[in-house]
């Protein structure tokens, strides 16, 4: 009985934690200097791409939180980047932003990650 309500009780919290089912979570849309528009059609490709992604789980736009803001990553690197910077979203990379490893992404295609450097380096100041 007591294994039957802590199963009830966690399935309860899991529910409640990813949106309770019939209602849709949304990832918030990233703010940025460049698209203050909160209309969908008007977001640049890759800031689509990245609002689907589980990206903002380790950036923001403007702040540092596991990994750099997007607007580090755009003062530090050049449009000439975008491959290399490809290539660590889809790959990982660790080492360089300090010791916590950058999670590969597999499932994000070579043209998806370029549309997301390309978006990240926008928001340059």
């Amino acid at each position: 009985m007591k294994k039957s309500i802590t199963i009830v009780c966690t399935a309860a919290l899991f529910m409640l934690a990813c949106g309770g089912g019939e209602e849709k979570s949304t990832i918030p849309e990233p703010t940025s200097t460049v698209n203050t528009s909160n209309s969908s059609s008007e977001m640049h490709p890759g800031q689509k791409l990245i609002a689907k992604s589980d990206c903002i789980g380790c950036h923001s736009v403007e702040n540092k939180l596991i990994g750099p803001s997007y607007q580090d990553i755009a003062a530090k690197y050049a449009a000439s980047d975008i491959d290399m910077l490809s290539e660590r979203i889809i790959n990982g990379s660790k080492g360089v932003w300090g010791t916590v490893p950058m999670t590969p992404h597999p499932n994000i295609t070579s043209e998806e990650s370029k549309e997301m450097v390309k978006y990240i380096l926008t928001l340059k100041k």
